[in-house]
C-alpha cells in the first residue's frame, strides 16, 4: 500500500468523530486562568536578574522591597543575599513592575557545565521570561522557579520543541499537547516546589526565546484546550520521530499502562532527519557510562538484543562481560550512554571492536504524539484535533474550564 493511501486509511476513523469533539470545544466556557511553576535553574551559584523597570522583591516573611535591577542573588549558609544584602527566609519572589525578567545563571567554578543544569540554554546565556521568579535557598546554592500564566508557558514550549516555521496546524498540535502535559503534571506535583522542569525531563522551555507571531496565534487559537480521557487531562507524551509504530507507554514506563498511550501506525515521518541513524560508541566509554548508572560491568565482550517490543524496539539486551552477564532495558542503555548518542531503542548492534556500532531508526521514546508524523499530517490537511485524537486514541478535546480537572489515577511505582 502506498504511503498516501495508508495515511488516508489510518486517519479515516479519526476524522469521522472529530466534528463532534470540536463542537464540545467551541461551546465550552472560556478557560479559567491557570498558572504553572517551571524549574528553570538548579545548583546555581550566582543569579543575575535584569528588567527594564523596577522589580518588587518579596521575602518569605512577607517583607517587600522595590529595587532597580540588575540584581545579583547568591546563597550563603545563613540565607540569600541580594546585591550583597542579606534577606531573611528560605526564598524570595521577584516580580517585575512593568516588563519581563531576564535571567543569567552561573555555576561555581569546577562544576560541570550547564546553565544551572536546567534551562536548556548555554552556560551564561540570558533567559527572558514572563511572570515572576521564585529563588530558593538550597544550602550554598540556588534553585530558580519561573511562576507564570500557563498560556505564556505554552508559548515558550512550542518553539523550543518544534520549528515555528512548521505548518500552523502542527503548531496548534504542539500547543495543545504541551498545555495538557503541563496541567497533568501540575495536578500531580503535590508538595513539590515546581510543577515541571524546563528540559526534556519534561518539555523544553526557553522563556520568550523564539516566540513569534505564528507561535502566538497557535497558542491563542487553542487557548485553554486540553486532551482528555474520561474528562481528565491526559499524560500527553510526545517525541520527535517514531520511524514505525508508536510505542505502548508501559514498555517505556512500567507505571504508565494507559489506555490512550497504546501504539498506533505511524508511516508519516519519513522526512525526519532522525528517521535513520548510526552511532559509534567507544567500548571503554560505554563501560564507564554503565558503571555510573550503577551496573557492575567489567570488560564488555558482546551486546545482544534479546527481547523486542510489539513495535520492534529493544526491550531487553544482554551484555556479556568479564564480571559475568548483565541484562538491562534498552532505555537503560540510552540513559547511560546519552539520549542524543543513541536516539532511540529501535536499533541493532552492527559490529563490535574498539567501538560498538549501533544502527537504528527514530528519535525519542516514541510514546504518544510523533512530532514529525504530526507535521506531515498537518501538511496533508488534517486538523490539529484529528491529529491529536489519532496519536492519543480514545481521547477528546475540552476547554480546561469544562473539564472536572480530575487528578489522574495514582499509579503504582515501577
Amino acid at each position: 500500500m502506498a504511503v498516501s493511501a495508508l495515511i488516508r486509511s489510518v486517519m479515516t476513523g479519526v476524522l469521522a468523530g472529530s466534528a463532534l469533539v470540536l463542537g464540545v470545544v467551541a461551546a465550552a466556557d472560556p478557560a479559567r486562568a491557570e498558572s504553572i511553576r517551571v524549574l528553570v535553574g538548579q545548583d546555581v551559584a550566582l543569579l543575575t536578574v535584569r528588567s527594564e523597570g523596577d522589580v518588587a522583591v518579596i521575602t518569605e516573611t512577607g517583607d517587600t522591597k522595590v529595587l532597580h535591577p540588575p540584581l545579583q542573588v547568591s546563597a550563603r549558609k545563613e540565607g540569600l543575599e541580594v546585591n550583597g544584602r542579606h534577606l531573611s527566609g528560605g526564598y524570595i519572589l521577584i516580580r517585575p513592575v512593568m516588563s519581563q525578567l531576564s535571567l543569567k545563571m552561573s555555576k561555581e567554578e569546577g562544576q560541570r557545565s550547564g546553565n544551572g543544569g536546567f534551562t536548556g540554554s548555554a552556560q551564561g546565556a540570558e533567559l527572558s521570561v514572563s511572570g515572576a521568579l521564585r529563588i530558593l535557598h538550597k544550602g550554598r546554592l540556588l534553585s530558580a522557579v519561573n511562576q507564570l500564566d500557563l498560556e505564556e508557558y505554552v508559548k515558550g514550549v512550542v518553539p523550543s520543541e518544534v520549528n515555528s516555521a512548521w505548518h500552523p496546524e502542527m503548531l496548534k498540535v504542539q500547543a495543545v499537547a504541551a498545555r495538557t502535559y503541563a496541567l497533568y503534571n501540575k495536578m500531580l506535583s503535590g508538595g513539590r516546589e515546581y510543577d515541571v522542569v524546563a528540559t526534556t525531563q519534561d518539555q523544553v522551555y526557553r522563556g520568550r526565546s523564539g516566540v513569534d507571531r505564528r507561535v502566538e496565534e497557535a497558542v491563542e487559537s487553542t487557548r485553554g484546550i486540553v486532551v482528555t480521557y474520561q474528562r481528565a487531562p491526559i499524560y500527553a507524551a510526545f517525541s520527535s520521530t517514531a520511524a514505525g509504530p508508536t510505542e505502548d507507554a508501559v514498555n517505556v514506563w512500567a507505571n504508565k499502562d494507559l489506555p490512550y498511550l497504546k501504539g498506533v501506525e505511524c508511516p508519516f515521518d519519513l522526512d525526519s532527519p532522525y528517521y535513520q541513524w548510526k552511532a559509534n560508541v567507544k567500548v571503554e566509554q560505554l563501560e564507564q557510562s554503565l558503571r555510573r548508572q550503577g551496573f557492575s560491568i567489567g570488560t564488555v565482550a558482546t551486546i545482544t538484543p534479546i527481547l523486542y517490543s510489539r513495535a520492534g524496539r529493544v526491550a531487553r539486551l544482554r551484555i556479556l562481560h568479564s564480571n559475568g552477564e548483565t541484562v538491562l532495558r534498552g532505555e537503560d542503555l540510552r540513559k547511560a550512554v546519552g539520549y542524543t548518542v543513541i536516539p532511540s531503542t529501535q536499533f541493532e548492534v552492527e559490529s563490535m571492536g574498539a567501538e560498538v556500532v549501533f544502527t537504528g531508526y527514530g528519535a525519542g521514546h516514541a510514546v504518544g504524539l510523533c512530532q514529525w508524523g504530526a507535521k506531515e499530517l498537518a501538511e496533508l490537511g488534517y486538523s490539529y484535533d484529528s491529529i491529536l485524537q489519532y496519536y492519543y486514541p480514545g481521547t477528546e478535546l475540552h476547554q480546561v474550564a469544562s473539564t472536572q480537572v480530575l487528578a489522574p489515577p495514582t499509579l503504582p511505582a515501577p
